[in-house]
């Protein structure tokens, strides 16, 4: 089981060939996977331990919280994948002014080495480090033989001519675009959140919804998709909109999920939605009777889905 370390400043590791890589892995994309995939294999060659330094909360939104990039991925998200690449342990820095000023030497010094006391330095392309974000990898890699460590940097990953990237998969998301999202993800992009009380609308025209308030911003665009719903260790396949229901009330946006054969009160658990299809956009129908008939036409749809994928 992977190992968390909550906050670096407060400890100081002792695991001996420590393959140390850092940044925010947001999404834990296809790039991201070649840089964790770079870091086991390293950990494994010298019988050590590969471990992730990522930073909480993401420095856009510690500066400009108004103005924070929409985020693809929960920590507990993160941590699923990143064991699931191999990762021995996630460990988090505590991101606050006293972090931000620490000039990029006393980043390496006091981060790098004398709390993590990392062997090997592994970062992507486009890595950046120290106040003002004016450490990179030339100055990491000048710095490294004076501090005892090894460093190694992946190359951006290029995928039908695109470099692979948490902003690229941001703005395919905002377009609906699940499956160019998903071959940059590697995986079907997941939502987690909570299940909150909703207004009961959909329990008078036959389906009852649980609505999600999500624990990341990155929301797909508005309109119908399948998805599969996860509770637990329990999966069901969901209609999902996404939207203002435009024919019923018209207000803010939420997330409304029709579990198909499923039935119970599930208000207050964790839920994750797996994107596995847009069905369409959302519109305003003439009448909620033809509401209904297109909901009837959206479930049988994904039921559809499941059937044929299985």
């Amino acid at each position: 089981m992977i190992r968390v370390v909550d906050d670096i400043r407060a400890t100081h590791l002792d695991d001996p060939n420590l393959v140390l890589t850092i940044g925010s892995f947001d999404g834990v994309h296809c790039g991201h996977r070649a840089i964790l995939d770079t870091v086991v294999s390293r950990a494994v060659a010298i019988n050590g331990t590969s471990a992730v330094l990522t930073i909480k909360p993401h420095p856009r939104e510690f500066f400009s919280p108004d103005h924070a990039p929409s985020l693809l991925t929960h920590s507990v998200k993160k941590l699923e994948l990143f064991e699931a690449a191999g990762i021995d342990a996630m460990i988090f820095l505590r991101f606050n002014a006293e972090v931000a000023a620490l000039e990029p030497e006393d980043f390496v010094r006091e981060i790098i080495v004398e709390r993590c006391r990392a062997t090997a330095v592994v970062v992507g392309h486009d890595f950046r480090f120290g106040r003002n974000a004016r450490g990179d990898f030339a100055l990491l890699a000048a710095l490294a033989p004076q501090y005892g460590f090894e460093v190694e940097q992946v190359p951006a990953l290029l995928m039908d001519g695109e470099r692979v990237s948490s902003t690229l998969i941001r703005e395919r998301l905002l377009l609906g675009d699940l499956v160019k999202a998903e071959a940059f993800l590697g995986r079907p992009y997941s939502l987690v959140g909570k299940v909150v009380p909703g207004r009961h609308i959909g329990s008078t025209i036959g389906f009852p919804t649980a609505n999600i308030k999500p624990h990341h911003s990155a929301i797909p665009a508005q309109g119908v998709y399948v998805c599969e719903a996860k509770l637990g260790d329990k999966t069901f396949p969901a209609a999902v909109n996404i939207g203002v229901a435009p024919t019923i009330r018209n207000e803010d946006l939420t997330i409304e999920s029709f579990l198909l054969d499923f039935s119970g009160d599930i208000e207050g658990e964790e839920i994750e939605l797996v994107f596995r299809k847009r069905l369409r956009s959302e519109i305003k129908f003439p009448t909620v009777q033809d509401l209904i008939a297109q909901i009837h036409r959206d479930v049988e749809a994904t039921r559809d889905f499941f059937a044929y994928v299985r």
